[in-house]
């Protein structure tokens, strides 16, 4: 499938066969591709991490559950993934890295060091990886969701995987082969697409101007 219709065609998938694993080999190119992201200065301030255990699986939605929301209907979706991969960063990769001599001087190291940082680029580029990994599954006809990890439980997740302290969660995204939902199709039908219209996104030359 050319790139176009890969990225025009990737949606969400909330629902997996959870008998169909994903192989061990695809996930290890999976996370290659995606390590293939542009980072600041080449810091690759990135750490993936692959659950794809039964035990570890359960372990995961155990330690991130809130018992006043009790499981709802994406829950009992996603916990059919065969496969999660948690992605981290790693401010202090970058600070290092721009404390070396090469990146020590010119244009693009002002004299005020949180100056360097007007965006925390150790998330953004986490952000990009994980991008290529959705295109990669969708290039393996798996199905693939993005979702955060819940602020209240990070320290929870970090001890239950043995994940250094230094690490921050910026993306988890749960793998495997599309399936019906267990509890049957949504009410209401499948939701309106809600995708801005190019137009709306587009600017040319100045905010506001179409581009034609």
């Amino acid at each position: 499938m050319e790139l176009p219709d890969l990225v025009r065609g990737r949606r969400a998938t909330r629902s997996f066969d959870p008998a169909a694993p994903v192989p061990r080999a695809v996930l290890r190119e999976l996370v290659d591709l995606a390590t293939r992201a542009p980072s600041a200065g080449a810091s690759q301030g990135w750490d993936l991490l692959v659950l794809d255990e039964p035990d570890d699986l359960a372990r995961y939605w155990a330690v991130t559950a809130d018992p006043a929301r009790g499981e709802d209907r994406w829950l009992r979706g996603m916990r059919t993934a065969p496969a999660l991969v948690l992605a981290w960063s790693r401010e202090d990769a970058y600070r290092e890295r721009y404390a070396r001599a090469d990146k020590t001087s010119g244009d693009h190291a002002p004299a005020d060091l949180d100056a360097r940082w007007p965006v925390p680029y150790w998330h953004v580029d986490t952000g990009m990886a994980v991008a290529l990994l959705l295109l990669a599954a969708a290039h393996h006809g798996l199905g693939a969701c993005p979702f955060a990890v819940p602020a209240a439980r990070v320290d929870a997740v970090r001890a239950a995987f043995d994940v250094p302290g230094d690490r921050t969660p910026v993306m988890a995204v749960a793998l495997g082969v599309p399936a019906p939902h267990p509890d049957g199709p949504a009410p209401g039908g499948p939701r309106p697409s809600r995708r801005r219209p190019l137009d709306d996104v587009l600017h040319g030359g100045r905010f506001g101007r179409l581009l034609r």
